[in-house]
């Protein structure tokens, strides 16, 4: 006989393993299915209100950081301090995902291991999806289970949302970053308890590379939009650069992914299937930070969705990205406003940097990545960051430069 779900969950990563677990705590029959062997490529870091938001105890963090380091185009290199005996947090993904789906299978989510392979619908209009397990034997048929109600954490490529969601080609920057052995303290500059981040067009030509802690293992990435951009060419540059090679690093791993740069539009089918993380594009622009955003989301997905079931009414939902939007859409916007001016040139990436330098900058920028919200103390700093702005703005227009090679940059993105 065919099995049964109040609720299915595609994809265990950080969205799709805490749907399932919120749900399952709530008492509801719950299916996680995951692709195992899957990583995705990721620097890392975490606010401290993950931890307090989602339950995870600060054993999961393989190293904090208490600063970041910021590096131009020219070389200049800008501290930013967190402050006031702040931190953030650092989760190895294959550790720290492979802990949220087995919370999730813990507090009573059937957990399995296989590949979504199609939606299809009964008689009477229910879902059936339909799964491969892994290590199935080639040519056998998929598995199909019935479900109430479909969430869909699959990635940016979401095959669930190609299933049942309109047609949607979300923009998206292709991510990779090679997991190596840490470098003992100094070489190339490392510190065990810094982020570095480097906006420097030869690691990136519209986006940032980052060399970020994770105690015994550093994660030394990169990401663009830019067609024919050489991901893995760019990070063994820059890791040639530092002097963290093969034979200094040991590389354990490599991963490559797309990461989307707005959230889509339509999140859910209006009757029994919704998306979220990073199939639902819920990564900060500028930052791509995407691990809270990932299970903020899935939160949220799985609440509209036991609000839809329980009520039976369809149109809740469209809860889920409404408050989701509600709680995080203006940060959005605003990062969203920042990478498309400031990331477009080297011209304007070294006054990015520059404009980094400031005291002001660094500690409400600290504030509204702690609380994940637009920090609202200090109205004067505000005043003068906007002034300190509008100038860098006004010069890099007057400039001309920046802008001409930023066409220049967008016309050759893939988005």
């Amino acid at each position: 006989m065919t099995e049964m779900f109040d609720f299915v969950v595609v994809g265990g990563g950080p969205s799709g393993a805490t749907a399932a677990n919120d749900l399952a705590l709530a008492g509801h029959k719950v299916m996680l299915l995951d692709r195992m062997g899957r990583i995705k490529p990721c620097g890392g870091a975490v606010p401290p209100r993950l931890l307090k938001d989602f339950d995870v105890p600060i054993e999961q963090l393989c190293t904090t950081a208490n600063s970041a380091r910021m590096i131009s185009p020219a070389g200049r290199e800008v501290d930013m301090p967190v402050g006031e005996g702040g931190w953030v947090g650092m989760v190895d993904r294959d550790v720290f995902d492979e802990w949220l789906r087995a919370r999730a299978a813990k507090n009573g989510a059937d957990r399995r291991d296989g590949t979504f392979e199609g939606l299809e619908r009964e008689p009477d209009g229910s879902a059936v999806v339909l799964y491969r397990p892994k290590g199935a034997t080639r040519g056998s048929d998929p598995i199909r289970v019935v479900t109430k109600m479909l969430i869909g954490c699959d990635g940016c490529n979401s095959a669930v949302a190609r299933a049942a969601l309109p047609d949607e080609k979300l923009p998206f920057v292709a991510a990779y970053h090679e997991v190596v052995d840490s470098p003992p303290e100094g070489v190339g500059g490392f510190a065990g308890d810094r982020c570095d981040v480097f906006y420097q067009g030869k690691h990136s030509p519209d986006f940032y590379a980052w060399v970020f802690p994770h105690g015994s293992k550093t994660s030394i990435g990169t990401g663009s939009a830019v067609q024919g951009f050489e991901l893995r060419k760019a990070v063994g540059k820059l890791r040639e650069e530092l002097g963290m090679t093969e034979e200094t690093c040991k590389t354990v791993r490599v991963e490559g992914a797309p990461i989307p740069l707005r959230p889509r539009k339509k999140w859910d089918n209006g009757k029994d299937v919704v998306v979220a993380g990073d199939a639902a594009g819920c990564v900060a622009p500028a930052s791509g930070e995407g691990i809270f955003y990932a299970m903020t989301a899935g939160r949220e997905a799985a609440k509209a969705a036991a609000e839809a079931l329980a009520s039976g009414d369809p149109a809740k939902l469209g809860l889920a990205r409404k408050r989701f939007l509600k709680a995080h859409g203006t940060v959005f916007r605003v990062l969203g406003i920042m990478q498309w001016w400031w990331y477009r040139s080297d011209t304007m990436r070294e006054k990015f940097v520059k404009l980094c330098m400031d005291k002001d900058i660094q500690q409400l920028t600290w504030e509204a990545y702690m609380n994940k919200e637009l920090a609202r103390k200090k109205p004067l700093a505000h005043v003068k960051i906007f002034l300190k702005d509008s100038v860098q703005l006004v010069t890099g227009i007057l400039s001309g430069g920046g802008v001409r090679e930023g066409d220049r940059a967008g016309k050759r993105a893939q988005v």
